[in-house]
């Protein structure tokens, strides 16, 4: 009987194909992910191929027959594991295995014991490639090739396979722009790049943070103490304690920029119940207020809140520092008697937020799992607004007071997708979609205000509460400042693009009575100081870069994470001093000082961060 004469490297291709088939048939088996269109559905069918060529192709240079057969046999086994390990990890948790959770062995007590029970049968299916690999390199014969082809054809193979990487990147960047360096979540980092290419990037991000972590022995403390304690704010004394007992509320408004306030489209009122709360005698509602996040968006203006420094530069703290220790507000909080809660009706994974709050002192993270989302009540990224507060108000109910609890909306986020039912005014006109829709998804978010201030009435909450609300970041990028021109009726400047970058923030204090408007320039970073100092709890001991906005001391200066800053008189952006009365330039280098210490203070606070210093304070108080 003639032989069959096998293709050169039929091995190595039936490996590869093999294990692409076993992983994408296990992402659709086996994990709950979301795929919006055949666009997702192809990335996530090409994402596993790109890591596959490259691992597998290093066969190529091994010489022996032999070790290249264990090489080969080796990485299927190894790539089974990978994907066996994140279902069952997946089960449980309903997330994918990082390096911090490794790390963090306390987050394994409950998996320990149920780790069994979250074994299927069919997950022997991940496993199937390696059969298949076996089964082949039993039966085929190996024909070797001239070494002058062998040459030319792992040439070929490799430019193959780095195409194939950068149409799936592409293709990812397409989906998701910044998806690399805006890498807030672990599943759809997996969507994209793949398992195994998350791992290794997951693998990267970490080492490179456990490296400067490294390097940091504490000595570094003191110089930053040193600039805390000069800037420190001394609280103003009729305002230190006004709200001390009382149930916090910390309400993050998605996307919400300050111009809709008090402001009209085509005649119709935008925020006609956040304006009534500018007039409020309970209410200080400050115009001036800038949010100072950066990749990070709505994870950095919690990162923001909970320990007054700044997100990191390029990425997510959520997600690259998620293993520090801090002094966050909520761990200040619950040292002082209160129940700690975020209330966020999303994905507990999204933006690292499930490991992320354990390292902040929350007590309860009330995720989507924990609202009941009826048909009609979900839209863009997760529940309504509406029966997001409605609901919440139930679940404060239970909740042992004094509590504190931070509410993230969703609903008036990008892109500013609405039902018909939901729109309560007509779209905008302009150039932009987004600006066009983003006028109907605010004046809904408005409305969900109103009904949650209506229901915490109701419930009886409301009169031991202190109610913060503020933006957590834009809504409309310089991407559409020829359409905010039109609705601003002038040509959007580089000063107006900072101006732009002002949010609301509102300080409700029932039955307070001397509430007001105030022009106070300040931003997200004075937030924790602010709300501690209500409350009558001090934070001179704290390593803090914002201060008490309410201080006689509170310095009217406000740093953005990319460098830019705001004064009482000046603007400086894009490298240039703007005099804010004048609208022009300035050269006389009164921004000079300023440019220094903006300097000076965010690479304290990247100190702080990148080195974990504050884990040798937890040593001292041990």
């Amino acid at each position: 009987m003639r032989k069959l004469n096998w293709p050169k490297h039929s091995i190595l291709v039936i490996a590869i194909i093999a294990t692409w088939l076993t992983t994408y048939i296990g992402y659709i088996s086996s994990f709950n992910m979301k795929i919006d269109n055949m666009i997702q559905e192809f990335i996530l069918f090409l994402n596993p191929l790109s890591f596959l060529l490259f691992i597998y192709g290093i066969a190529l240079f091994i010489k022996s027959m032999k070790r290249r057969k264990i090489y080969i046999l080796s990485i299927s086994v190894i790539t089974s594991i990978i994907m066996f390990s994140n279902a069952v990890f997946y089960r449980f948790f309903n997330d994918f295995i990082t390096l911090p959770v490794l790390f963090q062995t306390s987050n394994f007590g409950d998996l320990s014991s149920s780790v069994f029970a979250n074994i299927h049968v069919w997950d022997i299916f991940f496993f199937t490639d390696v059969l298949l690999i076996a089964l082949a390199m039993k039966f085929i014969p190996y024909n070797e090739q001239p070494s002058n082809q062998r040459k030319i054809g792992n040439k070929l193979y490799f430019v193959v396979a780095a195409t194939v990487l950068m149409v799936n990147l592409g293709l990812s960047e397409a989906q998701r722009p910044q998806l690399l360096t805006r890498s807030f979540d672990r599943e759809l980092l997996v969507k994209n790049i793949g398992a195994y290419n998350y791992h290794i990037y997951d693998l990267f991000i970490q080492s490179k943070t456990h490296a400067q972590r490294a390097l940091a022995d504490g000595s570094e403390l003191s110089e930053v103490a040193n600039y805390v304690n000069a800037n420190y704010a001394e609280p103003n004394p009729d305002m230190f304690g006004v709200a001390e007992g009382k149930n916090v509320i910390m309400i993050s408004l998605e996307s919400l920029q300050n111009f809709v306030i008090n402001n009209e489209m085509n005649g119709h009122v935008i925020t006609p119940f956040l304006n009534e709360l500018t007039k409020d005698p309970d209410t200080f509602y400050f115009n001036n207020f800038y949010h100072q996040t950066g990749l990070g968006k709505t994870s950095d203006s919690e990162f923001i809140l909970e320990n007054s420094l700044y997100g990191r530069n390029g990425g997510a703290v959520f997600f690259t520092n998620s293993g520090n220790t801090y002094n966050s507000l909520s761990e200040k909080l619950g040292e002082n008697g209160y129940y700690t809660t975020v209330m966020h009706a999303n994905n507990r994974s999204f933006w690292n937020r499930d490991i992320m709050y354990q390292a902040l002192k929350v007590d309860k993270f009330y995720d989507v799992d924990s609202y009941e989302i009826g048909e009609g009540q979900a839209v863009n990224w997760g529940m309504k607004d509406i029966p997001y507060f409605e609901q919440s108000i139930e679940l404060m109910k239970e909740m042992p007071q004094p509590f504190s609890t931070r509410m993230i909306t969703l609903t008036n986020h990008h892109p500013f997708d609405l039902d018909e039912e939901d729109m309560m005014i007509p779209a905008y006109n302009s150039n932009s979609k987004t600006l066009n829709q983003y006028f109907q998804t605010v004046r809904y978010m408005d409305e969900s205000i109103k009904v949650f201030f209506e229901d915490l009435k109701k419930s009886g909450l409301y009169d031991n509460s202190i109610i913060i609300m503020y933006g957590d970041h834009y809504g409309i990028s310089e991407n559409h400042n020829k359409a905010m021109g039109m609705y601003l009726d002038k040509e959007i400047t580089p000063l107006d693009t900072v101006e732009l970058q002002k949010v609301p923030m509102y300080i409700h204090i029932p039955g307070y009575g001397k509430g007001k408007v105030t022009d106070e320039l300040t931003g997200q970073m004075d937030l924790r100081p602010t709300i501690l100092h209500l409350l009558g709890i001090d934070t001179k001991e704290d390593m803090q870069m914002g201060s008490d906005v309410f201080s006689p001391d509170h310095e009217p200066f406000v740093i953005f994470r990319d460098g830019r800053f705001v004064t009482k008189d000046h603007i400086y952006t894009q490298e240039v001093c703007y005099d804010i009365k004048t609208r022009e330039m300035d050269d006389s280098g009164a921004c000079e000082p300023y440019n220094e210490r903006a300097t000076t203070e965010l690479d304290y606070s990247d100190m702080i961060i990148n080195g974990d210093l504050l884990r040798f304070t937890e040593e001292d108080k041990e």
